[in-house]
């Protein structure tokens, strides 16, 4: 826009236009504004947020059980990284007699 000075040397045609100029710029915004309003468009950002957030804690909860994971085997592994017989032995046996004691459950229910 012109200054004060200006607008009393401006012409008839350079207010018009200035007018257009600013009809042009108003219309843009409201279309703007049309589209950030617009159902599709508010479900398509919350979609994305919900996506994103889901991801992020996909990610966390698949670093916090491989290291998990990797603390566990770790107990069962020495040093070198040989199997350590001594913990794995018992684990398994412990996790037969669960595996029974469930099949004979799961047998006298039936009964």
């Amino acid at each position: 826009m012109a200054s004060t000075k200006d607008q009393s040397t401006r012409t008839t045609a350079q207010i018009e236009a200035d007018i257009v100029q600013a009809r042009d710029r108003l219309a843009s915004n409201l279309d703007e504004l049309a589209m950030r309003v617009h159902p599709a468009s508010v479900a398509a950002q919350a979609r994305a947020r919900l996506m994103a957030s889901v991801e992020q804690k996909a990610g966390r909860a698949y670093v916090a059980a491989s290291g998990a994971m990797e603390r566990v085997t770790a107990g069962f592994r020495d040093e070198k990284g040989q199997p350590r017989p001594e913990r794995i032995v018992p684990v398994a046996l412990v996790g037969v007699g669960v595996v029974l004691l469930i099949a004979s459950a799961r047998r006298r229910h039936k009964d």
